[in-house]
């Protein structure tokens, strides 16, 4: 319950050295982005602010503390504090698709957050007015207030799932040294002449169609329009299939 105390603004007053809980999650952040959330220590983050380790724990009392403050202080970046700027996008399919671009380039520019373990983030006040914008583009559409908390964590989820495999696929490029066009162009003529079996058609069709399509064996970002489409398809099917 600490974290919460924290997130809420109850800070420790600033040190004579000018050590601050602001301070600390901005020094935690960079090393994130830098070299992900295992790297992100109490002790580093000491080393980068130039101080002791201990200095830290007057501040922010551990690890888990300081993760849930860098959560919610990087979902600030979303929406800049402003509940109603998905809701003024235009209409609902078009704030959702809103919704999905930020999280999805938020994810980009700080991909330690797909390794948060808890399902049980904790609640702080970003958290709450990114839950907030999100949900207002979808009140008053028609669905329960129970199908709208579903309906945005299936939509987050999509966005989860294909910035994962964007993460995966950029560390499968690095770690190769070979991009995808290179690979694809190396294994596409091997798997013609191996994949002979009779009983494989199907897939041996459509895997070509999407390696000729993107270069690779999968893509994405295509994945995440594609997906996005057929959920507010389905949202709009369940909502018209009530007036009718």
């Amino acid at each position: 319950m600490r974290s919460i105390y924290l997130l809420w603004g109850h800070h420790p007053s600033p040190g004579r050295s000018g050590l601050s809980v602001s301070a600390i999650v901005k020094a935690g952040i960079e090393i994130a982005d830098a070299d992900g959330l295992d790297a992100t220590s109490m002790r580093k983050v000491a080393e980068r602010l130039g101080v002791g380790t201990m200095s830290l724990y007057t501040h922010v009392p551990g690890k888990d503390d300081l993760t849930a403050l860098m959560v919610d202080a990087v979902y600030a970046e979303l929406y800049n504090n402003d509940v109603e700027a998905a809701a003024r996008v235009g209409d609902w399919r078009d704030a959702v698709r809103f919704i999905a671009e930020r999280n999805w380039d938020l994810y980009a520019r700080h991909p330690w957050l797909l390794d948060l373990r808890s399902s049980r983030l904790t609640v702080g006040p970003n958290i709450s007015r990114k839950y907030e914008t999100e949900l207002r583009p979808l009140d008053g559409i028609g669905l329960s207030d129970v199908e709208m908390d579903a309906a945005l964590t299936l939509i987050l989820s999509l966005v989860d799932a294909t910035a994962r495999a964007r993460r995966s696929s950029a560390s499968t490029r690095d770690d190769s040294g070979m991009s995808d066009a290179e690979w694809w162009g190396i294994v596409a003529p091997v798997l013609e002449q191996v994949m002979t079996d009779d009983s494989l058609t199907v897939s041996a069709r459509v895997g070509s169609a999407v390696g000729a399509a993107f270069d690779a064996a999968q893509n994405p970002a295509h994945a995440l329009a594609f997906g996005l489409d057929t959920i507010l398809d389905g949202i709009q099917a369940r909502i018209q299939g009530r007036l009718s």
